[in-house]
């Protein structure tokens, strides 16, 4: 069991026993990390995979609000939910590849022909994760980590716009094992200031054609975009 696995079932079990309750904090990271005798690193992407679940939020800082405050009611299937986590980071990446070109290219297909129809869809969470990626692409130019976590969140967004809640349960439950190959494929790349500047446009276009209710064209965008960087980085 690796190390961050090691605190997810620590966690699982306390949330789950009641010892952690609705609103209650968890364990400040530091106490934690000696607790269970691994690094902090550790305990925070095991904090990050709940926070993804909608488990906890988390806030930074010092001050009384800051660390892992508990914002869901966690079910009993929580521990099979978890381990399907933590098991996405070993899935072989071709596979992954493959999968999110099926799921995506059906999500905003659909997203943009409810578009088209005046149905929706909802992009303010893809609108506002933009956002996000351009402030962090600018402000720590050299940061792949925080940008990707911020772009594994925007494919979910998008799948979620489709209105298909399978299809968007199956990507979160793949958003690990996404933001583990992409930054394990970042230092092959031949620029990273130049693939994000790509990327950037990619996601832009992607919505935009959503947005503008043209289904073929979005899919094609988001195929071009999904298999661009998996050639890119040399991952087949």
């Amino acid at each position: 069991m690796r190390a961050h696995e090691l605190v997810l079932a620590h966690l699982e079990g306390e949330l789950v026993a009641g010892r952690v309750a609705l609103g209650g904090r968890l364990p400040a990271e530091r106490a934690l990390a000696e607790q269970l005798g691994v690094s902090r690193s550790s305990v925070r992407e095991a904090v990050r995979v709940l926070e993804a679940m909608g488990v906890v939020r988390t806030a930074a800082g010092s001050g009384p609000e800051a660390g892992a405050v508990v914002v869901g009611e966690p079910a009993a299937p929580l521990g099979a939910a978890l381990r399907l986590h933590a098991a996405t980071s070993r899935l072989p990446i071709a596979d992954v590849v493959a999968t999110r070109v099926l799921l995506e290219t059906w999500a905003v297909a659909e997203a943009a022909r409810r578009a088209r129809a005046g149905a929706g869809p909802d992009l303010a969470d893809a609108d506002r994760l933009l956002g996000a990626m351009d402030a962090a692409a600018e402000e720590a130019p050299d940061d792949a980590a925080r940008y990707h976590l911020l772009d594994a969140e925007f494919h979910v967004a998008l799948a979620a716009a489709a209105g298909n809640a399978v299809v968007e349960a199956v990507m979160a439950s793949l958003r690990e094992a996404i933001h583990g190959y992409v930054m394990a494929a970042v230092p092959a790349l031949p620029s990273w200031p130049t693939t994000v500047a790509r990327l950037r446009l990619e996601h832009r276009s992607v919505l935009d054609l959503v947005r503008a209710g043209s289904p073929d064209e979005a899919a094609a965008a988001v195929r071009a975009h999904i298999e661009g960087f998996s050639a890119e980085a040399g991952l087949g």
